[in-house]
């Protein structure tokens, strides 16, 4: 081999191989176009090693292979350094996937629960059957507002916390069963609207509406999300399209995966509003603004960044979240 006339034939080659293994993202064709190079680039550098040995020409493409290799199997670093990734990228990515889903589950709740109320509301029996009159007549007067302060802040934010991130965290990892999802929304339809009922049967609606409005905007929409994100899982098992049944649970379960644990955060906030703001004497314009806020700032977040995120190329993936991996798609 000539290893002058070699190199004079694909310097131009390695050239364009190195300068896309320096780019910090890529698009879709210059991605296929470095994997197509790097290829190239392997057999070229084993037939000058298979007939010069070492060279100074070999050393550096081995280099530049070196670098276009790192930019899709990533390179070990600090995990920390991946976590603004995950709430920037990755979170919102895969929360936008279900924003029409958590749509859909939120108006069948809000169906089903104002139905229950109506019904429960006009037929005496059916509220006889919740309770004796004096234990309705409790519950409407007192241990309804009562719930919110009965415990102190911190510890009451702790409990629904908790309860409320568990519920989530359910929704996803048993939402392959089909019904255990469908279960949790009839079912938390059910209570909201006969606790409605009861509420209004004693004239008590505006504390029913007052009360609820600040943590659960919020908290509502995210066990709205879960409902959702568990309602996904169950149909990647049903209608896997071009994938594999099992490939379509563990991209899909992965990408839910991320949720439930971005679905904590969210909890975590809408249990500080309930134990911190629920219960205050405060004007209930500012009580049930503060809510509207996390709600407004959650709905963005969602659905305005994840939208970004998305169209970025991010799916949401925690596979994808290894420590320094870098991506070779558009950022």
């Amino acid at each position: 081999m000539d290893l002058d006339a070699y190199t004079a034939a694909h310097r131009a080659d390695w050239d364009r191989l190195t300068e896309l293994g320096a780019r910090r993202a890529l698009n879709g064709a210059e991605a296929d176009e470095l994997i197509e190079r790097y290829q190239a680039g392997a057999t070229q550098l084993s037939a000058i090693k298979s007939t010069a040995g070492s060279t100074l020409e070999g050393d550096r493409l081995s280099v530049g292979l070196s670098r276009a290799r790192l930019r899709f199997t990533g390179v070990s670093a600090n995990v920390l350094a991946q976590i603004p990734r995950f709430f920037v990228a990755q979170l919102p990515a895969a929360l936008y996937r279900l924003r029409w889903l958590t749509l859909a589950v939120a108006a069948v709740t809000f169906l089903v629960a104002g139905l229950y109320a109506v019904w429960a509301y006009n037929n005496p029996e059916v509220l006889a059957n919740l309770g004796t009159e004096a234990q309705l007549a409790q519950l409407a007067n007192e241990d309804f507002v009562g719930y919110y302060s009965a415990n102190p802040a911190a510890s009451f934010t702790g409990f629904v916390w908790t309860n409320n991130a568990w519920i989530a965290a359910q929704c996803i990892a048993f939402g392959i069963t089909g019904v255990y999802v469908p279960f949790i929304i009839l079912q938390n339809a059910m209570s909201i609207g006969t606790t409605a009922a009861i509420m209004f049967a004693y004239d008590k609606g505006d504390v029913f509406f007052l009360y609820i409005a600040p943590h659960g905007l919020l908290e509502l929409t995210a066990i709205f999300v879960a409902a959702a994100g568990g309602l996904l899982i169950f149909w990647a098992w049903i209608a896997p399209g071009a994938r594999t049944r099992g490939q379509a649970l563990a991209e899909d379960g992965r990408a839910l995966f991320t949720v439930a644990i971005g679905l904590v955060f969210v909890l975590l906030v809408s249990g500080i509003i309930e134990g911190f703001v629920t219960s205050q004497p405060w004007p209930w314009p500012i009580k049930i603004g503060i809510g509207a806020i996390a709600l407004g700032a959650f709905l963005t977040y969602m659905i305005v960044l994840g939208g970004r995120a998305t169209r970025a190329g991010e799916t949401g993936d925690l596979s994808e979240f290894e420590a320094g991996s870098t991506r070779i798609y558009a950022a």
